[in-house]
């Protein structure tokens, strides 16, 4: 028995030495392809293409990663800890590896046969999303341990945080927690309330399975989480606790990242910029300053929306511009603003603004208003004074269901649709010629095609100012008499003779030059020509 048991210590010790060397080899050639930890010291993350005014409001951002980074001191300190709740709370005590996390891992993959997510530290996971890929297999394993231990030997913690927060992906194109505060909140991250900033710290887990805005019911069970495992390591009082899981949901996708309306000017800068840098534009986080002046442009944007709604105002109404036949066997008047926001918000939100002109349902009409429910006004009353076109109040106008578009008249609410005219906008500096507002259209995302420079268009009494300009610079006034008489070309070049007219037919003889300008008088402005020459 004794010379058995020594001969089972001598294999058992064989083959622990034998599994202790091939272990070694194992990591010593893993280890000979593993990146070097400087390159996360260089690396420069990736950040959008972004323009703006000249006052320097936000015109538009291009760029697969939106990201916004920060340094380790401007992470508030309740974000810090609803991160090392959620994935790591044993952060700032392991080097890098935690063993009790790998050995908890270990033992569910022993029972279950399935190789669980668990195990992986916030060094673990920056080391896999910089330098590895997602592939669950037992190599990609071992080489991320590897590097979480060569990071916490090279990085302290704060880089190695600052890092991660500014790294990882948080769903809906967000890498880093200052870009999901912003596209989910539309603010600061300094300023997220205790659920929003748990709200955040649950995304890494599951960008797509938890967030707040492709599933809300799921993303607030993973808050709540968040909030729990808070409050279980001391960082949040229970009333604290309490009072964030009675927090409702607020995320709100943030689409169009600006802070001025100028999408036509920024579609075409981002074009010129791509042309003289590439691709490379989306990534290396230029900042682009253009002339654009932004209350002058948010003054084109609203006078044109005016403009072209009031020409279509002038003509017929076109009638609803839809009908959701779903809500047909449901009572909308007898519903309450809330059991309108549950039923009606998700039709709206597919169906989207057009410009200035939100959406609306109409819920209910009779002989004195027509009550129409909006996302961002919730019920209104548009009285008949309100209602532009006499038809849609009449036996065969609204009914409850139709999809209407409206808009602000001073205090009033007033029916409105998408006019069928277009129309461009450019306000250029005489002085130095820069662009200082410019609008290509309505409704940008109806329609892409920016009328301000793509048209192609006969330029008619556009010229003339041009025309004027160069009489005065060659010694004509403005009290300069031109005669306004008939005038007749005979050009063999031309199939007949040319007899140009004023637009009203009539001439008005002997005309001083501004008040052939005032009224755009053909004949004054050809004499005028003949008179300054064509420069060859």
């Amino acid at each position: 028995m004794l010379r058995f048991l020594r001969y089972l210590i001598f294999v058992v010790f064989l083959m622990g030495l034998v599994l202790s060397g091939g272990a070694a080899y194992v990591v010593w050639t893993l280890n000979q392809d593993l990146p070097s930890v400087d390159g996360l010291r260089d690396l420069q993350l990736q950040e959008p293409l972004r323009i703006f005014t000249r006052d320097g409001a936000l015109m538009g951002e291009f760029g697969a990663e939106r990201r916004e980074p920060l340094a380790f001191a401007q992470f508030p300190p309740r974000l810090v800890q609803a991160f090392l709740a959620a994935e790591d709370d044993r952060f700032f005590e392991h080097p890098g590896v935690d063993y009790q996390g790998l050995i908890r891992a270990a033992i569910a993959l022993a029972l279950t046969g399935e190789k669980a997510q668990g195990g992986s530290t916030i060094t673990m996971q920056l080391a896999r999303n910089f330098f590895l890929s997602n592939e669950r297999t037992y190599t990609r394993k071992i080489k991320e341990i590897l590097l979480a231990l060569k990071i916490e030997g090279e990085l302290d913690k704060q880089q190695i945080l600052e890092f991660y927060l500014n790294k990882i992906y948080l769903g809906n194109r967000a890498y880093g927690v200052g870009a999901a505060a912003q596209i989910y909140y539309d603010k600061p991250l300094a300023e997220l309330s205790l659920a929003q900033t748990a709200m955040v710290a649950g995304l890494p887990k599951a960008p797509s399975a938890y967030n707040p805005i492709a599933d809300p019911p799921r993303a607030e069970l993973r808050r709540n989480y968040v909030l729990r495992r808070m409050h279980e390591l001391g960082f949040i009082s229970r009333d604290e606790f309490r009072a964030s899981l009675r927090e409702p949901l607020s995320a709100r996708l943030r689409v169009t990242p600006s802070e001025v309306e100028a999408h036509y000017v920024a579609e075409q800068v981002r074009a010129q910029i791509v042309s003289q840098y590439g691709v490379d534009a989306y990534t290396i986080g230029l900042e682009v300053y253009t002339t654009l002046q932004s209350v002058r442009q948010q003054a084109a944007q609203r006078g044109l929306h005016n403009a072209l709604l009031d020409y279509d105002k002038r003509h017929a109404w076109r009638g609803a511009e839809s009908h959701l036949a779903q809500l047909d066997e449901i009572d909308l008047a007898a519903l309450d603003s809330e059991a309108l926001a549950v039923l009606l918000d998700p039709l709206l939100a597919d169906i989207g603004a057009a410009g200035p002109l939100a959406p609306a349902v109409v819920v209910a009409r009779d002989s004195q208003a027509l009550r129409v429910y909006s996302q961002a006004s919730q019920l209104i009353a548009l009285e008949p004074g309100g209602i532009a076109w006499p038809a849609a109040v009449g036996p065969e106008g609204l009914r409850p269901g139709d999809v209407v578009r409206f808009r602000r008249v001073g205090q009033a609410w007033e029916l409105a649709q998408r006019p069928l005219v277009q129309g461009a906008f450019v306000a250029l500096n005489p002085e130095d010629g820069a662009v200082e507002a410019m609008v290509g259209g309505f409704n940008y995302f109806a329609s892409k095609f920016n009328r301000a420079v793509q048209a192609r268009r006969q330029p008619g009494s556009a010229f003339k100012p041009f025309l004027y300009s160069a009489a005065l610079e060659q010694g004509f006034t403005t009290a300069s008499i031109i005669n306004d008489a008939p005038i007749v070309f005979d050009d063999p070049s031309l199939e007949d003779t040319w007899r140009p007219e004023n637009y009203s037919g009539r001439f008005y003889g002997p005309t001083r030059l501004r008040e052939a300008l005032i009224n755009s008088r053909n004949l004054v402005s050809i004499r005028l020509l003949q008179a300054v020459g064509v420069a060859p």
